[in-house]
Parts: structure tokens; C-alpha cells; sequence
């Protein structure tokens, strides 16, 4: 009994090829988005791991230069002999890579595993770097290197030795300052007092400055994946809708309820099975072609190295192929329930799924209601990353449930208003079909609302970025030093050439209990010219000027809840009020700009580490710089080079989001596609009477193609809104959270018709072909309806 049960059920997928195909791509998919993103996430987290333990960054305290960025051997010499348990760290670049030199004996962390008691380093084994493979074919003949996979990407490492020998240096770059001191050790003001303490909390953690990064990658992907589990959910009803005849004769047969129910729930978690296998060869290729492009990003706005191959991680496919089978036993449930409390002829009536589902339209408005309201909550109340998430959940997840009921009533409208025959039978052919479409429909809400949200996000951001580029980089040219030498002599002989100069010095701080970096800076007309600020005092820069007070990045202000008028701890012996808040974007620390003197009352011994330089010729300048002063080439870089840096940073960081966009908007198309020709042959019985009374094939193809291009345009209308509302939580308090800056929103109509004229045509190319098959089903066919009993 049961192996004949279990043919009969999968006869039905040999008979509809079009829809098996449908279930498994859905799945495929759905899980190969999700997949692909949490694999991306695996292999950077992976990476960040690496780097933990290969640099021992944010473990340990470290001894810093005041200013500059070099510590004297012989500083690191004096340490030790005054009872300082210190171990030196070099870090430095040989051609594009990082290469770290540690000291193998007195190094607290050994360093990714790279130990003695393994042999890996060894002191006095010359020019031997470890590096994982990328690395050390990056590095080509420059040094022998031996490949070890725990070394973290883009960073070789080795003896401190060999890579003083290596870079041609013999200094050092900071200390670690080993947990366990001796007690009674000299002072650190006494020994080295050009050195300072950087606690290890005030070392950024890289995995946390990603953690909003990954989060919103994970969001897409499970709205990607939200999208493709609408095929697999319009497909399931669909095929329970076809199969209802042989599920009723089944259960005539005797068949017991459990045992059906058992089978049915056996052959579709099989096929689901299939399919996330699928999807996860198809997750990886899409993570393995988008990664470059994420690790670009992640180096480029956090610095942090992402390994440039993709590992098979058990973490990302093994949750992509759970939540593909989750995915489907919910969808799976409700028919089980019906099939479970419909009478056994019950289901003889047509369309008897469909219209045990209607009662849902009503229970459907009030789940939307809610979570539209749980939405307008959330968004006075929401505070943390969660909770604007879950905003943003109840916001989509609200508006897709309304959309059915809004279509429904739209429907009703033109039905109510239709004069001819034909129309009228149009309007209520289309409401019919609602219930089949509307997964579809969903999808595509979501895939075009989240493409409407992100374009908004992303073209405000760029339009901001922009205009911030130019505030900060006004100075065509902008040169770094190393010592206060160069610093005294640059700034002289700019002076004597007349040339306007912005010297820059900085110190990181504790501010309102946070890191945080102070500029000093020298007031002028560049300065006054070209910032613009959030909020700001009348005579902001004339008060900076004085000492009287400072501005604050909105970073900053926001995370300590300060604004203009509030005043500032910046030392345990003065107290500054905030004159203005400075947008920021893309610097995820806090910063403070008081005026040079003030600086130099609370850092004595700094000098200016940077300059921005005025000039009409910056090629030239940056010539006589290098040729009177001494700097290399390396330390001058113009404004254009660093603009066209910036941006290609920020293309490339949305390069993800978009082909996410694109793929979520395919999924929809093809969601719309698979809905439609699974209703196709329901429609039959339907159709044959319209046909028999004289409507053409012709026509009846052509109001298919028309109701679907009416439905996607109503899809569009709603999505505009909904697109709108998203954008503004992602600019207003996603960023805010994740990042502490708010950007400002700016509407963009010609991209919205464009997205709009994207969505008709593949709504339009997904209905044409259910409608060619209308136009070519032969006139047989529609006579054999009246012959049955349908």
C-alpha cells in the first residue's frame, strides 16, 4: 500500500515537470542566497579570528610613540634593563603586504601557533616569513617564505630580525607589555618618557566594527531568502490544488489519514532535501564570485584583511540546508492542516484549496494590521541594532500581508465600475486568482521595496560622501612626516614660499569614558570655507580659535548623548563646551578639534604629524617638497588621488547590496513566472466557457498579459512607500546604531520609474510565455472541459 501510494504521489511531479522544477529552484535559490551570504560571513569572521591571533591586537597593553610611529631599539633596550617585561613588535610593508616581526621568546600569544616548541620560529633562521598561500604568492622572490594557514591574510610574519633585515629598518614599532610585571619597575616617564600606554580595551576590535557590516548582509540574505521561500510556499498550494482529485481518491481507497499525511510530508522534505543541496553548490559560487568585492570593502572601511579563497565551512552550509528544510515544513504545515480537517469530499468542489484558504484574506489583514502597528511602535521606541531590525521585519513582513487585501479591494473597485461583460468577468477572474498569486505578488513587493530602500540609501550616501569629500579635502595636497625635524622643516619652508599650510597634530584620548582621537588644528580660511556642520554655534570657529571650546563628530555626540551647548571632559583638568557636531561618514571612532594651542597645553611634546597644503600645482609642489625637505614621494598625496581612493571604496562596498538587489528581483520574476504557469492548467475549466462564447485565444492571451503587467504596476505603487519607509529607518537609525552617524535622505523619481520600468518588463517576460501557451492551446483541449466533470 505504501509503495503504491508513494507512486501515485510522485506521478504527479512526472505529469508537471514545470512545477518540480519550480519547487527545486525555489529551494535552490532561496538557499543558495542565503548560503552564499552566511558564507561570506564565515570566511571574514574566519579571517578576523586569524588576525586576533596572529597580531595578539586588543589582548595585551602596548607601549605606543606619543607621536609618530617608531620606538628606538635602544628605548626597547633601556625597558628591559629598568624591569619592564616588554616584547617588541615591528610592523612594516614589504612591496602591497603587511609583514609583522615579533620577537618568538617574549612574545605573550606565539602568534597564530607559529611557537618554538614547534619549530616554527626560530630565532636566527634568516629571511623565513610564514604567510598563508595568498600571501605568499603576493610576496613572489622578495623573501622565503613557508606557507602555514594560520597565519592571518595579507600578513606575513617572521623573526623581528629578518624583517628589520627585510624592510632595511632597526626600529622597532610598538611594545607588548607582557600581563605579569615585576613589582617595584621603574617609571615609564622616567625610561621612555616619548612612549604611552595604550590599554588593550582602547584597541579596536575588528570583528565588532564589521558585527553592523555582517548584520546587514545577513538581513538581505534572509530576505533573499524570505523571497525564494514564497515560490516553494505558491508551489506547494498550487500542487496540492492539482492533486486534490488523487489525495480525495486516495483517502476513498482506504488509505488511513496518518499514512498519507506521513508519505506527503516524506516526499516533499525529499525533494526540499534536493533542493538546499542544490542551493549550496550555487551559495558557494555566489559568495566565492562576491567575495573579492567584500573583502575590498571590509579592507577598505575597516581595514580589516578577508581572505581572498572561500573555505566549505559546516557553519554556513549546514544552516542554509536546516533553514531550507524549516522553510519548507512551514510551508508544508498549513496544507497538511487542511488536508487533515477538510471532509473527505470536500475537496471534490473546484478549487477547493483555494477556497478553504479564502477565510485567511480577513485574519491576514489584522496579522498585517499588527505588525504595522508593532512597526509605528518600534520606531519611537527601538533602541539597538535587534530591536531596528525587528523593526524593519515588522515594517516588510507587515506591508507583504497587506498587499493581498489592498489588491483585493482594488480589485472590487474597477469590478464595481466595469460596464462591459468582459471587464466584469476580468475583475472577477482576477480576484479568483488572488490567492494563487499572492505569494508571488509578495515577492515581488519585497524584492521592489528593497530595491527602491537601498537605491535611496545608496545614492544619499553617495551625494553625502561626496559633498564630504570635498569639505575634508579641500587642501589639493597633503603630506606626513615622521619626526618633529620634519615637521619644523616642512612647515618653515612652506611658510617662506608664501604657501597656506593646515598643520594637523593628533593624540587618541578617553573621551566621555570612550577612545577617541583630538586634532589640533590651526584655524583659517579653509577651515571656515569649507566645513559644514550638522549643528553649530553662530561664531563656532572664532570660539575654537580662542580655546573656548571644540568640535565634535557626530559619532561622537551621538553615542555619549551630547550636542551643541554640552560641554566636554577632555582632560582631567579642563572642561570644553561642544560649538558644533561635524558629520563624519566612515569613521567609526569618536573625534574632538581644539584649537593648536589648546592642543599643545594638553600634549607638550607633539608636533604636527600631518599637513594639508594650498596649491594650484600640486605635482610641482609635492617635486620641491621632496627635493628641499627630504620627504619621499610616499609621504605626499594630493586630494584627487585620495577622492578617487575614497570612492572606488565606496562602489565597491555596495557592489554586494546591489547584486543582492538584481537577485531578489530575478527571484521575484521568477516566482510570478512558476505562479502562473501552475495556474495555468487550473484555469482551463475556467477559460473554456469565456472561449466557447466567443472571446479568441488571441484576446484571452492578451488579458493575461494585461493582468499581470495591471498587478505588477499595483505591486510597484505599493512599493514606493513601503521603499521609502525603509530607506529612511536604514539612514536614520540603522546607521546610527551600527555606525553613529545619521545620513541625510534625498528622493530620486527618474531611478524609482526606471526600477519600475525594470519590474513591468520582467513581470511582463515572466507572463508571456503562460500567455503564448493560452494563445497555442488547441480548440480540442477547451472542448474536453464540458466533457468532464469539471
Amino acid at each position: 500500500m505504501i509503495r503504491s501510494c508513494l507512486i501515485a504521489l510522485l506521478s504527479h511531479w512526472r505529469r508537471n515537470p514545470v512545477q518540480l522544477f519550480a519547487y527545486l529552484a525555489g529551494l535552490a535559490i532561496a538557499t543558495a542566497l542565503w548560503s552564499g551570504v552566511q558564507a561570506i560571513n564565515s570566511e571574514a569572521r574566519s579571517s578576523y579570528d586569524a588576525a586576533a591571533a596572529t597580531l595578539g591586537e586588543g589582548q595585551y597593553d602596548r607601549l605606543i610613540p606619543k607621536q609618530g610611529s617608531v620606538i628606538a631599539q635602544d628605548t626597547y633596550v633601556a625597558l628591559r634593563l629598568a624591569g619592564w617585561l616588554v616584547s617588541p613588535v615591528l610592523d612594516t610593508q614589504l612591496g602591497e603586504t603587511r609583514v609583522i616581526g615579533v620577537e618568538p621568546v617574549t612574545s605573550p600569544t606565539g602568534f597564530a601557533g607559529l611557537t618554538l616548541t614547534d619549530g616554527a620560529l626560530t630565532p636566527g633562521d634568516p629571511d623565513r616569513l610564514f604567510a598563508n598561500a595568498d600571501t605568499a604568492k603576493a610576496l613572489g622572490d622578495r623573501a622565503r617564505v613557508t606557507v602555514n594557514e594560520n597565519v592571518a591574510p595579507g600578513v606575513a610574519i617572521g623573526d623581528i630580525g629578518t624583517v628589520q633585515r627585510l624592510s632595511g629598518r632597526d626600529d622597532l614599532s610598538s611594545l607588548v607589555v607582557l600581563p605579569e610585571q615585576p613589582i617595584g619597575r621603574s617609571n615609564l616617564e622616567t625610561i621612555a618618557p616619548d612612549l604611552r600606554l595604550q590599554p588593550s580595551q582602547q584597541v579596536a576590535d575588528v570583528a565588532q566594527l564589521t558585527d553592523s557590516f555582517h548584520l546587514n548582509l545577513t538581513a538581505f540574505g534572509l530576505l533573499s531568502f524570505a523571497v525564494g521561500l514564497f515560490i516553494v510556499h505558491a508551489t506547494i498550494g498550487l500542487a496540492f490544488e492539482q492533486r486534490r482529485g488523487m489525495i480525495r481518491t486516495i483517502r476513498a481507497l482506504g488509505v488511513p489519514l496518518r499514512t498519507l499525511v506521513t508519505l506527503i510530508v516524506v516526499e516533499m522534505m525529499a525533494l526540499a532535501a534536493i533542493g538546499a543541496a542544490i542551493g549550496i553548490v550555487l551559495g558557494y559560487v555566489i559568495a566565492a564570485l562576491l567575495l573579492p568585492d567584500v573583502a575590498a570593502t571590509l579592507r577598505g572601511l575597516y581595514g580589516a584583511e578577508v581572505s581572498g579563497t572561500l573555505g566549505f565551512r559546516a557553519e554556513w552550509w549546514l544552516s542554509g540546508f536546516l533553514l531550507a528544510l524549516l522553510g519548507t515544513a512551514v510551508a508544508l504545515a498549513g496544507r497538511i492542516w487542511q488536508i487533515a480537517a477538510m471532509p473527505l469530499l470536500a475537496s471534490a468542489r473546484p478549487r477547493a484549496w483555494v477556497m478553504s484558504g479564502a477565510a485567511r484574506l480577513g485574519a491576514q489583514s489584522v496579522a498585517a494590521l499588527a505588525l504595522l502597528s508593532a512597526a509605528a511602535v518600534l520606531v519611537i521606541f527601538a533602541d539597538g541594532l535587534i530591536l531596528v531590525f525587528a523593526l524593519l521585519g515588522c515594517l516588510l513582513i507587515g506591508g507583504a500581508l497587506a498587499l493581498p487585501v489592498l489588491t483585493s479591494y482594488t480589485l472590487s473597485f474597477f469590478e464595481q465600475r466595469a460596464t462591459r461583460p468582459l471587464w466584469q468577468w476580468f475583475w472577477a477572474d482576477t480576484r479568483q486568482q488572488l490567492p494563487g498569486l499572492s505569494l508571488a505578488l509578495m515577492a515581488l513587493l519585497l524584492a521592489v521595496s528593497a530595491n527602491v530602500g537601498v537605491s535611496t540609501m545608496v545614492s544619499s550616501f553617495r551625494l553625502t560622501f561626496v559633498g564630504f569629500l570635498d569639505q575634508r579635502l579641500a587642501p589639493e595636497l597633503f603630506a606626513q612626516v615622521e619626526s618633529a625635524e620634519q615637521s619644523a622643516k616642512l612647515e618653515a619652508y612652506l611658510t617662506a614660499q608664501g604657501i597656506e599650510i593646515l598643520p594637523l597634530r593628533s593624540a587618541p584620548a578617553q573621551i566621555e569614558g570612550r577612545p577617541a582621537q583630538v586634532f589640533g588644528v590651526r584655524v583659517g580660511p579653509t577651515y571656515r570655507d569649507n566645513w559644514a556642520f550638522l549643528d553649530a554655534d553662530a561664531l563656532a570657529w572664532d570660539r575654537v580659535a580662542q580655546g573656548e571650546a571644540i568640535i565634535a563628530n557626530e559619532q561622537l555626540a551621538r553615542r555619549a548623548n551630547l550636542w551643541v551647548g554640552d560641554s566636554v571632559q577632555i582632560s582631567p583638568d579642563l572642561r570644553l563646551p561642544i560649538v558644533a557636531v561635524v558629520g563624519d561618514y566612515g569613521n567609526p571612532q569618536g573625534q574632538v578639534v581644539v584649537s593648536k594651542d589648546v592642543f599643545a597645553n594638553l600634549y607638550p611634546d607633539s608636533f604636527a604629524g600631518q599637513f594639508g597644503i594650498r596649491t594650484n600645482d600640486a605635482p610641482a609642489l609635492r617635486a620641491q617638497i621632496a627635493e628641499h625637505v627630504g620627504l619621499t614621494e610616499n609621504a605626499m598625496i594630493n586630494q584627487g588621488a585620495i577622492k578617487a581612493m575614497s570612492l572606488e571604496v565606496f562602489e565597491r562596498t555596495f557592489t554586494v547590496t546591489a547584486a543582492l538587489n538584481v537577485l531578489t528581483l530575478g527571484v521575484a520574476a521568477f516566482a510570478i513566472l512558476m505562479s502562473l504557469l501552475t495556474l495555468a492548467d487550473l484555469r482551463v475549466p475556467q477559460l473554456a466557457p469565456v472561449w466557447a462564447i466567443g472571446v479568441t485565444r488571441a484576446t484571452l492571451g492578451r488579458l493575461e498579459l494585461f493582468r499581470a503587467v495591471g498587478l505588477g504596476r499595483l505591486v510597484f505603487i505599493c512599493a514606493i512607500p513601503l521603499g521609502l519607509a525603509l530607506a529612511w529607518i536604514l539612514l536614520a537609525l540603522v546607521n546610527v546604531e551600527a555606525f553613529g552617524w545619521q545620513l541625510p535622505m534625498f528622493l530620486f523619481p527618474l531611478d524609482y520609474l526606471q526600477l519600475g520600468a525594470y519590474a513591468l518588463v520582467a513581470v511582463a517576460l515572466a507572463a508571456a510565455w503562460p500567455a503564448w501557451r493560452l494563445v497555442r492551446t488547441p480548440p480540442a483541449a477547451l472542448l474536453k472541459v464540458f466533457a468532464h466533470e469539471r
